[in-house]
């Protein structure tokens, strides 16, 4: 039985909060006059504060306030940028603990499983992208005596980063320093239910930058995200979320012809073979599962291939360890694994708990129902599922969760589990255990999906090449290939010279 976290609940120095939109250097109300609550998802009907709840007029005054710093900041040396990145990484590393805790409150994410290892990761990218903003550099060709022949590379213009709330912080972190970097200026738009942390962020950037150049607003997405997606004064969208909403984002974009990056979803595969199981198996399955997460990652490796000859010990094991896992508040030190962001996506994900737990084909190893112990009803929370006897035809292992579910499936020839895997439309991540290096290669080279981890289940590493296959997504993030890919474009310039 998974064991749920005690707390002496205490009250957080952020309740009751109310933090303002960023536009042109300045806090800021919405234009509408309308604000929106945001809740505590460990805590049914609590609300930790309000953020404004913008409209059209917002967005026109940040595209307008981006534009108008769009010159000045792309005219600056690297260095001078580079210096402004460190700053902010500086002053976010000082205030982790403040990050950590309101992005506990935030999102759901427990306190020291994941809010401070995605603030860790956040004062990292900051500094990667001011080391490496001075590689924005074009090449010079050979063409004769009589030609000087260079390319410049130039950044996009006006960047808007529609950001998700499993992980607001770390996503952001993905987007807004290789922008900058590049020479860019940014509009973040905040996930409707998790706005906090990046206004935040939003108000420690407008300390070192520039007015305009970091901009950052609150409100539906229905309306804020459409409206940035459409306008003509947007010329980049960088968007993380689900597939089917990352498509509309494309759509609404590309009728203008903008530039698009889109970091979607998962349904990725962990490919066990039999040489594998030890220990640092099952630690590894753990971590790729993404549970301390409450399952709400795209990375989620939630269908586990498990060879027939260790699918037993292996799922014994596994099971063991998740059990153990302690489900609570998310700022108790204790809890492993948080809240679920929202009473929509909790139902959700009961849903699919019903329908799994009563398909005779499934066995229930751990969880399966929604909780009913008192203290994980006064919040969104779900505990740990493993459903075996799973076939990866079965609707719960071709869609994507977004919640603790994981699902067994047997395998026996390795082109099977192989052709298995890649029988999905996402093609995201993928995670292979094998101590032969012949069959985690191989099998890593032929699964369809941007990330393939071999041995281990972590998460994404600053500098790394990130992004999807197929549905998965367009686009690379993290790194300074993602960054000279995704927010600079090339321009060829040709000059005769005289003898």
């Amino acid at each position: 039985m998974t064991q749920v976290a005690t707390d002496p609940r205490t009250d957080s120095i952020f309740e009751d909060l109310e933090q303002l939109m960023w536009i042109g250097g300045r806090p800021t109300e919405a234009a509408t006059g309308e604000w929106r609550e945001v809740k505590n998802p460990a805590k049914r009907g609590s609300v930790i504060g309000r953020v404004p709840a913008a409209g059209i007029e917002d967005v026109e005054r940040a595209v307008t306030a981006a534009r108008g710093a769009f010159d000045p900041w792309r005219a600056r040396h690297f260095t001078e940028r580079a210096r402004a990145l460190a700053k902010i990484a500086d002053e976010i590393e000082e205030r982790a603990e403040d990050f950590a805790r309101l992005t506990a409150l935030d999102t759901g994410n427990a306190l020291r499983t994941q809010a401070r290892p995605e603030v860790t990761t956040l004062v990292a990218l900051f500094r990667y992208f001011a080391g490496i903003a001075g590689e924005v550099k074009g090449a010079t060709l050979p063409a004769g005596d009589a030609q000087l022949q260079y390319t410049r590379l130039e950044p996009l213009g006006v960047v808007a980063c529609i950001l998700p709330w499993n992980s607001p912080l770390m996503i952001a972190g993905f987007k807004v320093p290789a922008a900058l970097a590049a020479g860019n200026t940014v509009i973040l738009k905040a996930a409707d239910d998790a706005p906090l942390t990046i206004l935040l962020l939003a108000q420690i950037c407008n300390r070192h930058l520039p007015p305009g150049v970091v901009n950052a607003l609150t409100g539906r997405g229905s309306i804020i995200g459409d409206a940035l997606s459409r306008h003509p004064g947007v010329d980049k969208v960088s968007f993380t979320g689900s597939t089917d909403v990352g498509r509309g984002v494309a759509r609404q974009a590309g009728e203008r012809l903008a530039h698009v990056s889109l970091e979607l979803g998962g349904k990725n595969p962990s490919i066990v073979f039999p040489d594998a199981v030890d220990d640092e198996l099952i630690d590894g399955l753990l971590a790729a599962s993404r549970f301390t997460r409450q399952g709400q990652s795209c990375t989620a490796g939630s269908r586990l291939f498990l060879h027939e000859d260790v699918y037993d010990d292996v799922l014994d094991r596994l099971v063991t360890k998740l059990g153990s896992l302690k489900v609570g508040d998310p700022l108790d030190e204790a809890t492993d694994m948080g809240a679920i962001i929202n009473e929509s996506q909790h139902r959700q994900i009961g849903e699919y708990l019903d329908e799994g737990r009563n398909d005779p084909r499934l066995d229930v190893l751990l969880g399966g129902s929604t909780p009913t112990e008192a203290r994980l009803t006064e919040g969104f929370f779900h505990q740990p599922t493993v459903f075996g006897g799973a076939g990866n035809d079965f609707r719960l292992s071709q869609e994507e969760i977004f919640g603790p579910v994981l699902m067994a499936i047997r395998w026996k020839d390795t082109d099977d589990v192989i052709r298995m895997a890649n029988d999905s439309h996402y093609g995201l991540a993928a995670y292979v255990w094998s101590h032969n290096l012949d069959n985690a290669l191989n099998t890593a080279h032929r699964l369809e999906a941007g990330w393939v981890q071999v041995n281990q289940g972590g998460g994404q590493l600053v500098g790394q090449s990130y992004g999807g296959y197929k549905q998965s997504g367009i686009g690379r993030e993290v790194s300074l290939e993602g960054m000279l890919a995704g927010f600079t474009q090339t321009k060829q310039i040709n000059v005769k010279l005289r003898g």
